[in-house]
């Protein structure tokens, strides 16, 4: 898919790692809070074609931080429900 890992937790994918890289599932009520700090999203290439995915980089002063960490992992997992509860997201097995 990606070339990288998907990280589940309860059956939907919260997390992935590419490029030796941590990037965590977003939507609207999360999104906001990786680009207030610079983050980017997942980018993929489809054929020549570029595709972000709703996977942000996760900052590594959040990463440092294990409060913090716990806080913007339950919002992405929150993200993966929601995502899952639309049809996307779904485990492939």
């Amino acid at each position: 898919m990606f070339g990288g890992y998907g990280i589940y937790c309860d059956g939907v994918m919260a997390a992935l790692i590419a490029d030796e890289q941590l990037y965590l599932k977003v939507d609207d009520e999360n999104r906001a809070d990786f680009e207030a700090a610079g983050m980017s999203p997942f980018t993929d290439w489809k054929g020549d074609r570029p595709m972000q995915m709703s996977y942000y980089e996760l900052p590594a002063t959040v990463f440092a931080d294990v409060e913090q960490l716990a806080v913007w992992l339950t919002k992405a997992i929150a993200a993966a429900r929601a995502a899952e509860s639309v049809g996307y997201n779904k485990p492939r097995g």
